[in-house]
């Protein structure tokens, strides 16, 4: 855990919100993400299970959360299950918990062996009606690996067929949307380390310079803060920034462009979101600084607009509805283009093309229900741009904001984004 300790009382509190949806007799398992192969002996940095660090704290590998509050034993009713540390895991692989240092990290007082797993789980089913199992119900995930969480869900229904089982997903997503202020302080951290990193490349940036080595900058920055990368890092110069997943990363910036920055840092496993658009002289040409306020009005406007009981998709018509008037101001789009357009097609989708924005946390894309109206301690990106591939350029802007009863809050208010600030910033 390359970040400094989290009070327990977040894992704690997380699980007691559990288990008050969960019925009588119910029993609910979270397992450990797999550790991936890549080739040969090769294998990849284990990202950690999003749920099973919501409701622990712990990122080991083969790790079990086991959750029974009717268990008729008490100490069955909340298990952790580790893998035991030996000395051929402290040579090879290095540190692994200790039952106490588990206990510390997520609040849990029973902490097992995986060895004593297969006895305890079953002595605790035969008690059970209700078994809670979990998969990835992300509306856009692509499942084409089998997971950990659905081996042991098919594993489990197999030996225990005649059980009633449910989705762990559809009670986790409505709790891990609703952030809690131990998490929305995590979120700042990141936003606030992002900020660092952004402002380190205004500082960096000019002609010449390679997207990668922009890309070095960052990681330079967030590591030594002990964060990493919240997703692959878009270094877009010129007219890569018309790619919206660009990740190639390999282009000399040139003078007279755009350079576009998606790019953010994770904290403690908690995502910013970024992007900026900055010119590679450090000075907007009138066009780009023309498009570039057009985008910051509609996302600030956006950001204004995000307020309780409103629905996603209501949320993105009235951006749509905004970026028509501002690419009609641009020249980009014609009154004719207005009344031919369709609920569906709206004319702005020609130059912006994606959504809004979406739910952040754990994920970057996190979970939750896009068909729910927004409620306090949602926290959300909003992101338009405009996309000009003719003219060689794109702007988008994103920042990350949380829902309130009183309005949004801007968790990057203070991350530079008005064109007179970032060139003042980038010609000190």
């Amino acid at each position: 855990m390359r970040h400094t300790p989290i009070d327990s009382k977040l894992f704690t509190e997380n699980r007691e919100r559990l288990k008050k949806l969960l019925p009588p007799k119910s029993l609910a398992i979270v397992n450990a993400n797999d550790v991936l192969p890549t080739n040969a002996d090769g294998s990849l940095v284990m990202h950690p299970n999003s749920d099973l660090f919501y409701l622990t704290g712990i990122e080991q590998e083969e790790s079990i959360l086991l959750l029974a509050p009717d268990a008729f034993d008490p100490k069955h009713r909340e298990i952790l299950f580790l893998r035991e540390p030996n000395e051929h895991l402290k040579i090879w692989e290095g540190h692994k918990h200790s039952k106490d240092a588990a206990t510390k990290i997520s609040g849990i007082k029973q902490v097992k062996w995986l060895s004593e797993f297969p006895v305890i789980f079953r002595q605790i089913m035969c008690e059970q009606e209700h078994v809670w199992l979990n998969s990835n119900e992300h509306k856009r995930a692509v499942v084409e690996v089998e997971s950990r969480d659905a081996r042991f869900a098919r594993e489990c229904q197999a030996r225990f067929p005649l059980h009633s089982y449910h989705r762990l997903a559809r009670l986790m997503h409505p709790l891990r949307v609703v952030k809690t202020d131990a998490e929305i302080a995590l979120l700042q951290q990141a936003v606030d380390i992002t900020a660092k990193g952004f402002r380190r490349l205004l500082k960096f940036v000019k002609p010449g310079v390679n997207e990668c080595e922009v890309e070095a900058e960052l990681i330079h920055e967030f590591v030594r803060s002990r964060a990493k990368f919240a997703y692959n890092p878009i270094i877009a110069s010129g007219a890569n920034a018309c790619v919206l997943h660009y990740n190639q990363n390999d282009q000399p910036c040139k003078k007279g462009e755009l350079l576009l920055l998606d790019v953010a840092a994770s904290y403690a496993n908690y995502n910013a979101d970024l992007t900026r658009t900055i010119p590679v002289n450090g000075k907007f040409t009138r066009r780009q600084k023309a498009v570039y306020n057009a985008v910051l009005r509609v996302m600030r406007a956006s950001i204004a607009g995000a307020t309780v009981g409103k629905l996603s998709r209501d949320w993105l018509k009235e951006s749509q509805s905004m970026m028509n008037e501002e690419l009609l101001a641009l020249g980009l789009l014609k009154k004719s283009d207005l009344k031919k357009q369709t609920e569906d097609e709206p004319a702005c989708r020609k130059y912006f093309m994606h959504g809004l924005g979406h739910p952040l946390g754990l994920d970057v894309h996190d979970v939750g229900f896009s068909t729910e109206p927004f409620a306090p301690g949602w926290v959300l990106t909003v992101e338009p741009g405009i996309y000009l591939p003719k003219e060689g350029f794109g702007v988008r802007l994103e920042n990350d904001i949380v829902v309130t009863a009183n309005g949004p809050v801007d968790l990057m208010a203070g991350t530079p984004v008005e064109t007179e600030e970032i060139e003042d910033l980038m010609a000190g």
